[in-house]
């Protein structure tokens, strides 16, 4: 299957698998997530893992979080600080994110949405690369893959610029990958 077919069939599934409990799961193995100050949160669009309550759980840790922008469709993004509540517009993707005015900073730890990843660490996300990129320039962040368990294949196809997270959360726990 290629990359578009695996999009496809993955997206449905991911939707069926949304599910509140499952959400509340993932929730609360948020203590066993990798170190970070800064945390790089997404904010869901469509069935991806909604990341409210894990905002909350993170800044109960001490966390600093921030969002992810999207400010040139072929630039690496940039992330601004964020909390709950905070206002948010929609970036040059389309996504909700921090305003202009909120400051820019460097997470640590990168939380990314996928439509599906494998146990090599590789993640199919959208289709767009605006993580990739990034993950090419945020050499020292820590990135995870925030999904449901349902959500991994045997094995994903890999291109050049494809770049491995270092493991994800489910609602089975963190699993590392790297």
């Amino acid at each position: 299957m290629d990359k578009a077919d695996i999009r496809t069939r993955m997206r449905a599934e991911r939707k069926l698998l949304n599910q509140p409990e499952r959400v509340a799961e993932i929730v609360a193995r948020a203590l066993s997530l990798p170190a970070g100050e800064v945390v790089a949160l997404y904010s869901a669009i469509g069935a991806e893992v909604p990341t409210d309550d894990l905002a909350t759980a993170l800044l109960a840790q001490g966390r600093t979080l921030c969002l992810p922008v999207v400010t040139s469709r072929d630039q690496p993004m940039e992330f601004r600080l964020w909390s709950p509540g905070d206002p948010l517009e929609d970036d040059e993707a389309g996504c909700p994110a921090p305003l202009d005015l909120a400051s820019t900073i460097v997470p640590d730890l990168v939380i990314t949405p996928l439509v599906a990843f494998d146990a090599r660490g590789y993640r199919l996300g959208q289709g767009g690369g605006y993580y990739d990129r990034t993950f090419e320039v945020l050499t020292e962040a820590v990135r995870v893959g925030l999904a449901f368990a349902g959500q991994e294949v045997d094995a994903l196809p890999v291109e050049a610029h494809d770049i491995r997270l270092h493991g994800v959360l489910t609602e089975n726990g963190y699993r590392a990958l790297l």
